[in-house]
Order: structure tokens, then sequence, then C-alpha cells
């Protein structure tokens, strides 16, 4: 398949967090006190599962953000293939992406309306003429969901519950790799033998809590089974009112929910770090600039600031349209404008924790003892400063990706949030607020997407508080 690779400014960006997570990982193997503090999130149960949940996430926006666009089919000329030398590569203005690949079969296979999960004909019933000429209202079968069976009313239950198993074997053989993989390095690191590291890992006696990851994998894997077994004859969630299949909108909606909370995260934090130990270890004028700063800015309701810098950006994009050349770049640029603008307006929350848990660091003797021996100001920040207030940042960054993730959700239902071609939650739900009220009531959308922020959003959460508990060094 002939295809041009296409990097959009938020898969650059996204591309440069995950190199900086790596840089991060080979920075805490070299340092004992942060390997420790990282070892103590993965020897308990709830910080494996989470972590486990949140990387099946994360690969789902990476394969989201490998982006291009298909070739065109070659020209023709008089109803023939015109010769190679005349003809020159043509790309569609659709831009696609390794996980639209992926899913094809969702993507492609589109209904006339609504459809309800796992059903076999349309939710609506539509007026059909009877071979004797009357007219009936009836539920019209899907083009796609359930079309391999003649009779669905009496053979759907058969042919899910055949499948579900398949699928559960499938994942069955995937985590049994998994488990033989884990066991193989207990068994190498203990240099111990295989029963003997099996045996550990079954009564939990790791040093990390292995057991929980793959049970946590296990789950994930068992539900993505029955979505493979099921989503290629089904419409496991559903389709909406086009006829898109709701469990394709959920999955591509993941990407913008990470973008949201990792990108607004990126330029929230040099803003909060900085300027939130600068107010409280220097004082003075300082102090009182920074604090005016935050202060007017928590001042102005965050959505009417956010909703003024979204509606100028939005002229800006519309008056220069030369700027993109699809429509996909068009609403990237929308999506990276909501990531800098929400970053900029959300600073100020972790900038005054920082202040505060400053202003008593530096009171405390052994900075007092730096400062006597002459200890210059940038070197005492970075010693004796920056490592202690590192739990509030850390537990900061993970808990404003929830509230970011959310935000989007909100902005987005009320007009001000990602561009309405681009696949997210927010847009979901604002999709769903008018299928609540028709009747009868389309509720899968709106279960769909609430169902993927919750595990994400609490996955985040928990994660959260074990990376507090771990770095606090108040909690030893």
């Amino acid at each position: 398949m002939d295809f041009r690779f296409v990097l959009l400014w938020t898969d650059a960006l996204f591309f440069v967090l995950l190199a900086l997570g790596l840089v991060t990982i080979v920075y805490v193997r070299r340092s004992q006190p942060l390997r420790a503090a990282w070892r103590k999130v993965g020897s308990r149960a709830t910080g494996m599962a989470t972590a486990t949940i949140l990387l099946a996430f994360l690969a789902i926006g990476l394969a989201d953000s490998l982006h291009y666009r298909p070739a065109l089919p070659a020209a023709t000329v008089n109803g023939g293939e015109a010769p190679a030398d005349s003809r020159e590569a043509a790309y569609s203005s659709e831009v696609l992406s390794a996980l639209d690949a992926l899913l094809a079969p969702l993507r492609t296979r589109l209904e006339k309306t609504y459809s309800a999960p796992l059903a076999g004909e349309l939710y609506a019933r539509e007026t059909v003429e009877l071979p004797d000429g009357e007219q009936t209202r009836i539920h019209p079968r899907l083009t796609y969901g359930a079309a391999h069976l003649d009779d669905p009313e009496t053979e759907r239950g058969q042919d899910i519950a055949a499948r579900l198993g398949n699928g559960a074997a499938a994942a069955f053989g995937l985590w049994l790799v998994a488990a033989l993989a884990v066991t193989a390095l207990l068994a190498r690191r203990r240099r111990r033998g295989w029963a003997e590291a099996t045996s550990a890992l079954v009564r939990g006696e790791t040093v990390l809590a292995w057991r929980a990851a793959l049970v946590t994998l296990g789950a994930i894997l068992l539900v993505a089974g029955a979505a493979v077994a099921l989503g290629s004859h089904y419409h496991v969630f559903g389709t909406d009112k086009v006829g898109q299949d709701v469990l394709y909108l959920s999955l591509k909606s993941v990407r913008t929910a990470l973008i949201i909370g990792t990108l607004t995260t990126l330029v929230m934090l040099p803003f909060a770090v900085a300027l939130g130990i600068m107010a409280g270890y220097l004082g003075g004028w300082v102090d009182d600039v920074i604090q005016y700063l935050y202060t007017v800015l928590n001042a102005i309701p965050g959505v009417l600031l956010i909703a003024a810098a979204v509606l100028m950006m939005q002229v800006v994009i519309d008056t220069n349209p030369q700027w993109f050349a699809t429509a996909a770049e068009r609403a990237d640029a929308r999506l990276l404008a909501l990531c800098l603008i929400l970053g900029i307006t959300s600073w100020t929350g972790l900038c005054r924790l920082l202040r505060g848990e400053t202003l008593k660091l530096r009171e405390l003797d052994y900075v007092h003892a730096a400062r006597a021996f002459g200890v210059g100001t940038a070197a005492i920040l970075r010693r004796h400063i920056m490592p202690n207030v590192m739990h509030i940042v850390m537990i900061a960054l993970v808990m404003d990706f929830s509230g970011l993730v959310l935000a989007e959700a909100v902005l987005s239902y009320v007009g001000i949030g990602v561009d309405p071609g681009t696949i997210s939650f927010g847009t979901m739900i604002n999709m769903a607020r008018a299928e609540l009220a028709r009747e009868p009531m389309v509720w899968w959308s709106l279960l769909a997407a609430f169902a993927f922020m919750f595990v994400l959003v609490l996955s985040a959460n928990l994660f959260a508080d074990v990376v507090r508990d771990a770095f606090d060094p108040r909690r030893g």
C-alpha cells in the first residue's frame, strides 16, 4: 500500500513527550533515590494495575498518532491504466492513522442510522411496502451488523456466545505468553528455578506487584478479545445518527484525551514550577508580582477566558486557510491551540501550592546552613528545594491530567472545545445530548464515552495517589 507519512503538530509534540519519558526512565535507573521511589510505586498492587491500564490507553493513543495519506488509484487513459512514466503520485486529502488501518472494518462499515449494541436491525421503525401492496412499520435489517445470520432473533444469542468463547480463548493465549515472559524474567533475576519463580508470582511475593499487573492485563485482554471477536460481525456499542460505529468513535477519542492531558501539562509545568519556587524562596517584590499575576488570572472566570482565547484562535484559523493542506491539519491546529490556552490558564493552582511549600522549606535548618556557608541561590533551589517539592509536582501533574480530560469534555459540550471534525469524548457527549431527548432514547453513545472516560480518569487518579505516597519524603 502506497502512502505519504503525515506529521501533525500534536503528533510531533506527543513523540517529544514520549522521548522525554524514555530519557526520564534512563535517568531514574541511574539515580538510587528515584529508583527506590518508583520501586515503591511498583511494589503496590494499585500502582502496577493502574499503570497497566494507562499503558494500554497510551498504546491506543500512539497508534492513532501515526498519520498518513493513502495514495489515490492510478489515473486511467481511454479506459486503461496510464503509462508508468506519465503517472504522478496523487494522495488522498483524507488523513488516516495506524489505528484507522487496524480498525478499518469498524470505520468503513456505515449503517443508515442508529442501531443498538449487538443489534441486527435499525433502532427506529421505518415504513415499508409489503408484496400485497399494504404498508407496515418494521425495524429494517442492518447492512453489516449481524448480516451473516439468517434469523438474528433466534441465532444471535448462540452466535455471540460462540464468538465470546473464541475471543476468551485468544485472550488467554496472549495472557499465557505474557505470564511466561514475566516468570522467565523473575527466574532469571532471582537465579532460581521456574517452579520457585511461579510460586512467588502466584503468592504475590515479588518485589514488584507483577501478580496485579497480570490480573489487570488479563482483564484488558478479555475485553479486547471480546471486542475483536464481536466487532467483526456486530456493532458492539451500536451506531450513532449517521451510522458510525460507537466503539470506533470511543477508541479514536482516546488520543484526543491524551493529547489534551499531556501537552497541556507540558505547557503548564514550566510556569508553575519556576514561578512558584521563586515566589516562595525569594519573597519580597518577586513574590508580590507573581501573586498579583495569578490572582488576576484566577479572578477571571476560567470558561470565559478559555472561550475568548479559543474564539480568537478560530478567527485566525478561518482567515488563513492557506496554512492547512488538509482538514486534519486544520483540526489539529485548533487542538494545539486549545492545549496552549488550557496550559496558560491552568498553572496557577500548582504555582500556589509550590509557593506555600517553598515558604516552609526555606525556613528549615539545612537551608539556613547552606545559606550560611555561602551556597548560591540557584544551588539551594536545585539541591534542597526542588527535590522536596517534586512529590507535589508529580501528584499535581497526574491529577491535572484527569481534570484536563474532563475539561475537554465540558468545553466541547458547550461548543468551545476541539474542532467539530475531531473525535473526542466531549463531541460524543455533545451529540448524545440530543439523542437522550428523542423517543426511543439513544443511550449507548453516552454510556460508551462515560465508560472510557471513567476508566481513564479513575486509573490516573489512583496512580496519582500511589505516586504521592512514594514521593512524599514525610512518608518515609
